[in-house]
C-alpha cells in the first residue's frame, strides 16, 4: 500500500505517453527520417528537464522522500563510451520501435507484440549482468 503513489504517477506517466503519441510507431518512424519535429521536441524537452535536474541535485537543493541527500558519483568520460551506447540505444529503438519506458504502456493498450521486444530486453539486461566484469565500462 506505501507504494500506491509511484503506482498512480506511472498509470498517469503512460496514459500521458499515450495521448502525446509517444509510444505510436509511425512518429518514430517519422523521427528516424527526420519527418517531423515532434519527438524531438519532446526528447529535447526531456533533456533540458534532465539538465535542470542535475543542477539542482548538484547543489543539494532536492532531498529524496526519506529527507536523504542525493549524492552524484562522477562518471568516466569518453566519446567512445557514449557513442557505442548511442547507436547500441538507437538501433534497438529503431528495430523495436518503442523505447523501454513505451514498451509497457503498449502493453496496457494490447499491442501483444511488443511483448517479444520486452522479453528481448529483459534477457540483454541480464547478459549484461553476466558479463558486465567482462566489458569496458
Amino acid at each position: 500500500m506505501k507504494y500506491i503513489k509511484f503506482f498512480l504517477v506511472g498509470i498517469l506517466f503512460g496514459i500521458v505517453m499515450s495521448k502525446a503519441e509517444i509510444i505510436s510507431w509511425y512518429r518514430i518512424y517519422e523521427m528516424f527520417k527526420f519527418q517531423s519535429f515532434h519527438m524531438y521536441g519532446i526528447i529535447g524537452s526531456a533533456v533540458v528537464l534532465g539538465m535542470i535536474s542535475m543542477f539542482l541535485f548538484k547543489k543539494k537543493m532536492v532531498k529524496t522522500f526519506e529527507g536523504n541527500e542525493i549524492h552524484i558519483s562522477p562518471k568516466k568520460k569518453g566519446l567512445y563510451r557514449n557513442l557505442l551506447g548511442g547507436i547500441l540505444f538507437g538501433l534497438g529503438w529503431a528495430l523495436a520501435g518503442a523505447c523501454p519506458g513505451p514498451m509497457f504502456v503498449l502493453v496496457g493498450k494490447g499491442v501483444v507484440s511488443i511483448l517479444v521486444v520486452i522479453f528481448g530486453a529483459t534477457f540483454g539486461a541480464f547478459l549484461y549482468g553476466l558479463f558486465k566484469d567482462r566489458l569496458p565500462h
